[in-house]
């Protein structure tokens, strides 16, 4: 069965023993059937509420910078952005090397370069060399582009619905049954069937809990907290 919204729902109806959807009756389907579809969003909506921060939905985003502009709007699928990534890129034609941006707070700006954002001569306008947030949901850039260098972000995005029979979840396929799970909890709470509702949620807590340990819980360094004494330098492994 493909991994695709229809197939996802088609999972359930196996599980009940009800009649499989097909691409003709995907979109008009109502009653128990439309419950299902509903069932399976939700799951993957509560999938992605339990980690701020899950790898298959982390984004590398390009962008050109306008010369003279300080203030840029997130993308509009954006959670949130991560600072500490934000690197202009090396560009030939503007003769300038890669080069990190530093992060700043919007305090920071305020008190130190916001005269930069208001200067329209183009006096101070260079390459940027810091990077902020602000409280609209916008990031900013000091000093002001003087070309329209490329810049590259990483970012959260926020995950849609599954609308078509044919969409496919962010949550990779190795993670089906989990979302099907969660979906069935739901669908036994549809049917009234409590105790097969919560041997269910278990077996989708469960399997979210393994999604965080491979996923998130890494710890690729492991530092010694032990205080030196006699000269003895503290240690760490790598594994």
């Amino acid at each position: 069965m493909a991994y695709d919204y229809i197939g996802l729902v088609n999972d359930i109806n196996r599980r009940l023993n009800e009649v499989e959807l097909t691409a003709a009756n995907f979109d008009t389907a109502v009653g128990f059937y439309g419950a299902a579809k509903e069932n399976i969003n939700s799951s993957i909506r509560f999938i992605n509420q339990e980690q701020f921060g899950w790898p298959f939905n982390h984004v590398e985003q390009d962008e050109s910078l306008s010369v003279g502009e300080v203030r840029y709007a997130y993308p509009a699928d954006a959670k949130t952005l991560d600072l500490n990534t934000f690197r202009i890129k090396r560009n030939a034609t503007f003769n300038n090397n890669t080069r990190k941006l530093k992060n700043i707070t919007y305090e920071e700006y305020l008190e130190k370069y916001v005269d930069m954002e208001y200067e329209t001569s183009g006096s101070y306008n260079r390459i940027p060399s810091f990077v902020f947030r602000t409280p609209s949901q916008e990031y900013g850039v000091v000093p002001p582009p003087d070309n329209n260098y490329e810049i590259v972000y990483e970012y959260y995005r926020l995950p849609v619905d599954l609308v078509s029979a044919t969409d496919v979840p962010t949550v990779p396929e190795s993670f089906r049954h989990v979302i099907v799970d969660g979906a069935m909890y739901y669908a036994y709470l549809f049917r009234g069937n409590s105790q097969d509702a919560s041997i269910t949620y278990n077996k989708y807590i469960d399997g979210i809990k393994n999604m965080r340990t491979l996923y998130v819980n890494r710890y690729d360094i492991v530092r010694s907290t032990a205080i030196q004494t006699g000269g003895r330098s503290t240690t760490s492994k790598v594994f």
